[in-house]
């Protein structure tokens, strides 16, 4: 993990609309099953350590040496342990939830993941995803099509762009029940979302999406909105809920 990643994590992390999110699905994982929560993809530990600050035994599981460092430097009280989601390193039935926030797009095999989230499960155990669906992010622009353009080239190059609005069938194949899923749409006008805008050009045009011309074009509309308090970015973020049947 960079330390560029680590700190544009921290940005969002920080905003209001992302507290209120993690706030969310602290809440929908109570259970009444015995056993840890799992923080799955923990990166830095936060969660983590907001989960054990309210009293909640947690612990973050994560594949990346650098991030589990970083999070036990963070939070040296916390517990993190290497393992990634379709390997916990947790007997069948020994957890009381299951955690991953914006992780599921990293993964390949989503089913394979879920698959191992019952397995470690205790019967009355709580999973919560989150994450962006990554084809529906909503970008006031000058040049309507172009932006389409952009936004779903750079949704070509994310593992598996679409697992936000798959959670319900997700969750339903793979054994779960009583399966919830909110939106919490973030809503961003003061221009901060402007390197994510200017990553999304460089990706789409590192592609061949969009010409240099066009991409130019359309970073130097969104740098003009930025300075002049007109940027419109919304983000639609999907929560699922479900619970591990006997």
């Amino acid at each position: 993990m960079s330390a560029s990643l680590i700190a544009r994590l921290d940005a969002v992390d920080a905003m209001p609309d992302a507290v209120r999110l993690r706030l969310r699905t602290y809440d929908l994982l109570s259970s009444g099953a015995p056993g840890p929560i799992l923080d799955v993809g923990c990166g830095a530990g936060r969660a983590v350590a907001e989960l054990t600050a309210r009293g909640r035994r947690a612990v973050g599981v994560d594949p990346d040496e650098n991030a589990l460092a970083l999070a036990r430097h963070r939070h040296p009280g916390a517990a993190f342990r290497r393992g990634d989601a379709f390997a916990l390193p947790f007997a069948d039935g020994s957890c009381a939830g299951y955690r991953a926030d914006k992780v599921f797009h990293e993964l390949a095999h989503p089913e394979a993941a879920l698959v191992e989230a019952r397995r470690i499960l205790a019967p009355g155990g709580r999973i919560v995803l989150a994450g962006q669906d990554w084809d529906t992010l909503v970008i006031d622009a000058d040049d309507p099509a172009l932006t389409r353009r952009m936004v779903h080239a750079r949704a070509d190059l994310v593992t598996s762009p679409h697992a936000a609005r798959r959670y319900h069938a997700l969750l339903r194949s793979t054994g779960f029940d009583d399966v919830r899923v909110e939106v919490h749409t973030w809503v961003l006008v003061d221009g901060s979302p402007l390197p994510m805008l200017l990553d999304l050009a460089e990706a789409a045009r590192s592609t061949g999406a969009v010409t240099a011309a066009e991409a130019h074009r359309w970073t130097t509309d969104q740098r003009e909105r930025a300075a002049e308090d007109r940027s419109f970015v919304a983000i639609p973020m999907f929560v699922a809920a479900a619970g591990r049947a006997a």
